[in-house]
């Protein structure tokens, strides 16, 4: 099985991206984030004629997540439980081929000890309770944008950008809980490198400096981590025209 997850930034915007990426590399599922469309407005019709079937949660403008899969994905199930919160339309789930897969679009916290931040830290709370109800034993693929980047080889600067949001402790203490629960960092355990980055700002030429984080993620539990083939980021998109400031990170397993 071909996994992959990609925060595309407008759906609208990349839908010639992600149908070109799709023909030419065929992955089974693929997980997006930042839809940023309403679900009346999804575009099902353009990955249908590609034999592929979608389930989105989506709304305008902000947000949105959605699972393009070979086959229709069963029990599916949208939303993260925040008693006494908005709902913002950031997680959806369902399994493929008895796989449960958890496509997440993490809050990105704007600013370390903001109120957005807060928001962050609270909204991974809600999702460690969620997860921590499902059996670990069992094929787990938690994926999407985190938008925190787990260690100091996954940025450029580990010293400039200590402290800084999607690298602050509190955001990475978080993160690891996951990692506790049972859950391993896919990309990380198929390749020890430093710097292999999937988000780059569209400022200060970014991704010609490689100036880059490793924010967007597939965790997985044992049952598949047992079974990784290869993983790898895709940096072609990031190359087009027009194109998201996130790279694809993919899984064969």
């Amino acid at each position: 099985m071909i996994l992959a997850t990609w925060n595309v930034n407008s759906l609208n915007v990349r839908l010639p991206h992600v149908v070109e990426w799709l023909t030419t590399n065929q992955p089974d599922v693929l997980a997006i984030q930042e839809t940023k469309l309403a679900d009346e407005k999804f575009p099902k019709a353009a990955f249908a004629e590609l034999g592929y079937a979608v389930e989105f949660f989506g709304e305008k403008t902000y947000n949105g997540v959605a699972i393009v899969s070979k086959k229709p994905i069963e029990n599916v199930s949208r939303g993260l439980v925040q008693q006494g919160v908005p709902q913002q339309c950031r997680l959806i789930e369902g399994s493929f081929d008895g796989v449960h897969i958890i496509n997440v679009y993490i809050p990105n916290g704007q600013e370390v000890g903001s109120q957005k931040y807060e928001y962050k830290l609270s909204w991974l709370d809600h999702l460690h309770e969620h997860i921590n109800k499902l059996p670990k034993d069992k094929p787990i693929c938690l994926l999407g944008d985190f938008n925190i980047a787990p260690a100091d080889e996954d940025v450029y600067d580990p010293i400039e950008t200590r402290g800084t949001i999607m690298v602050s402790d509190l955001e990475r203490s978080s993160l690891d809980r996951f990692r506790v629960w049972g859950l391993s960092d896919a990309f990380r355990e198929l390749n020890k490198e430093p710097k292999q980055f999937s988000w780059w700002d569209y400022r200060m030429a970014a991704f010609r400096r490689n100036l880059g984080y490793r924010i967007d993620h597939i965790w997985v539990t044992a049952p598949v981590k047992g079974s990784l083939k290869r993983g790898w980021i895709d940096k072609t998109p990031r190359k087009l025209e027009r194109p998201s400031d996130h790279a694809p990170v993919i899984i064969e397993f």
